[in-house]
């Protein structure tokens, strides 16, 4: 079992940063990829960011250049750094957490873009 905990988000002026952190706990031995995700209204759930237990990240198109995740392994946390940020980035953003034979889910925090 591996279980999340997302913090940081709120309101933010669009141009504005914020910067997301999850916790990780558990089996995090068995953690094989960690991701950021995002759902806003309406819409399905969308990879944002991901980064391997190698270290090698991926980025959502509309994300790159702004959005940076990183991993701080002895604070079992993942990082979602946002800068310039659009309202079409208003969500609620989801931890993931990818093992050799499930994932698990954080229970998510709202990001809010708006003047």
């Amino acid at each position: 079992q591996v279980q999340l905990v997302e913090s940081g988000g709120g309101l933010v002026q669009p141009g504005g940063s914020l910067r997301l952190s999850c916790v990780f706990s558990g089996s995090i031995f068995s953690i094989n990829a960690l991701g950021w995700y995002r759902q806003a209204p309406g819409s399905e759930r969308e990879l944002v960011a991901a980064i391997t237990k190698g270290g090698r990240v991926n980025y959502a198109d509309s994300v790159k250049g702004r959005f940076t995740i990183s991993r701080d392994n002895a604070k079992n946390t993942v990082y979602l750094q946002m800068n310039s940020l659009k309202p079409e980035d208003a969500a609620v953003y989801y931890c993931k957490a990818d093992t050799y034979v499930t994932y698990y889910w954080g229970q998510g925090t709202q990001v809010t873009v708006s003047s």
